[in-house]
């Protein structure tokens, strides 16, 4: 059954419907979750906003995205709601202002209808590590979602509302929007305002949109997007509108040979596929080469533990967070550690903090930085020969629930081919490409060079 788009709800709302019908249904559907997707439902606060949305409307405002119900990821502040980040140690924090996101969106008109599901602190690939338990991917409950934005792809995926909003900070947009069948963007480093986002990695961390097709998320995107005084990251460029005409004739669609090797067969059919539909609408496919793209995991893994590390250091039980009792300051910062965070967030702390430590940190942390800088200058010089870099987001289909638990390793390579682009700034997006022989969704991802997020929106409409 098809369901109405974000733009189909704000056209009917500023041609004078109310909000009602569009806000009731998304909180039912959230309150009827049974993927573990929906962690916190807000029946009565998306009333009242929707009762302000239709009297601002009456009032001769023409909102974008008027009446529009929303799901944002639980590490995005909202005021007067939890911000937890589905972790123990957050356990009861009530978030005193709203991101700059989150407040874009609700002055243009959108609803927040539920707080998702997430892995702990943004820590995975599979959406296993959340305090609240694992996610269900909404195409086999089996399987996971991907992660760390599991529950937000999730409840797109499902239609429990037409968008949502999550975070990525090596792959945890794309990554799930391809295992569940639906599409998601991380913009450009910058591009929006990271204030209100509950850090991880802030030279990675960026906050992007899932949408069931690339019009919405161009919409929801360009809400966002802009200068804010209050993130001195964020840049001054909107979002330039989808541009008009045929996207895809005289694309230079750049791709790297090597990622091919070792696919799933049904996820190389599926990048064989999308290359024949793109030489057949008149795009050029180039081979290009990202030299230094094999060192991207082990590069992420310094840098965003070692990010990690110092950005949740004060989550010690007194400054934030859970508090222990203990007989001294020591004792309670042990205890309130221990209790608060889960397996895989004491795992990246402790790698963090090693590489960050006196007589390691020239070894590794900036020998992570150097080798950085490589993989943007390879980006560079592979946009000179190319406008879009097109390859899999994921090198499998969602995998069964608890497989790759006890192997750390393994759950870090579901992201091979998202991480480059977190380390390079560069914008990328995933979207849907089929399915597999077991009906499980692929995900096909789209690479541009900085600020081209319009272009590979405009690309992924041109390929739906």
């Amino acid at each position: 059954m098809s369901r109405p788009t974000a733009r189909a709800i704000a056209a009917a709302v500023n041609a004078g419907g109310s909000t009602r019908p569009a806000v009731e249904t998304a909180l039912a559907a959230c309150a009827g979750d049974q993927l573990n997707a929906v962690i916190r439902v807000h029946r009565e606060r998306a009333l009242t906003t929707a009762d302000r949305v239709d009297a601002r409307v009456r009032a001769g405002e023409r909102l974008p995205l008027a009446g529009v119900p929303i799901a944002v990821k639980d590490n995005l502040c909202v005021e007067g709601l939890p911000a937890t980040c589905c972790s123990r140690m957050l356990e009861g924090y009530v978030a005193p202002y709203t991101a700059t996101a989150v407040a874009r969106l609700e002055a243009a008109g959108a609803v927040i209808v539920a707080q998702t599901n997430m892995d702990e602190f943004a820590f995975g690939s599979s959406n296993e590590t959340s305090c609240y338990g694992p996610v269900k991917n909404p195409v086999d409950p089996t399987r996971i979602p991907g992660g760390s934005s599991g529950g937000s792809a999730a409840v797109v995926a499902a239609g429990y509302v037409p968008v949502s909003l999550g975070s990525d900070t090596g792959g945890s947009i794309r990554q799930p929007a391809s295992l569940c069948g639906c599409l998601g963007i991380k913009p450009t480093y910058g591009r929006v305002s990271r204030y209100g986002l509950i850090a991880f990695g802030s030279s990675l961390d960026q906050i992007g949109p899932f949408a069931t097709d690339a019009a919405d998320a161009a919409l929801v995107l360009q809400t966002m997007a802009g200068l804010d005084p209050l993130d001195g990251t964020s840049a001054p460029h909107a979002v330039e509108a989808l541009p008009g005409g045929d996207a895809l004739r005289g694309l230079r669609v750049g791709f790297v040979p090597g990622h091919a090797e070792g696919l799933q067969p049904a996820v190389r059919a599926a990048l064989d596929a999308t290359k024949a539909r793109l030489q057949a609408a008149g795009a050029v496919l180039v081979p290009i080469e990202l030299p230094h793209e094999r060192y991207a995991v082990a590069t992420y893994y310094v840098i965003g533990t070692g990010e990690a590390s110092s950005n949740l250091s004060r989550m010690d039980g007194i400054r934030f967070g859970h508090r222990a009792e203990g007989a001294d300051l020591r004792a309670i910062y042990a205890a309130s550690r221990a209790q608060g965070f889960g397996t895989e967030a004491k795992r990246r702390i402790m790698l963090g903090t090693y590489v960050l430590s006196a007589g390691y940190y020239d070894a590794y942390y900036k020998k992570a930085q150097q080798v950085r800088r490589l993989i943007c200058r390879d980006y560079e010089t592979a946009f000179a020969a190319c406008d879009v870099i097109l390859g899999p987001t994921s090198p499998t289909t969602a995998f069964k629930l608890g497989e790759k638990l006890s192997d750390p390793l393994q759950m870090y390579l579901s992201d091979i081919f998202t991480i480059a682009s977190n380390l390079a700034g560069t914008p990328s997006l995933s979207l849907p490409a089929g399915r597999d022989e077991q009906g499980l969704p692929i995900g096909m991802q789209l690479q541009g060079p900085m600020f081209s997020d319009a272009r590979l929106l405009a690309v992924a409409q041109a390929l739906a």
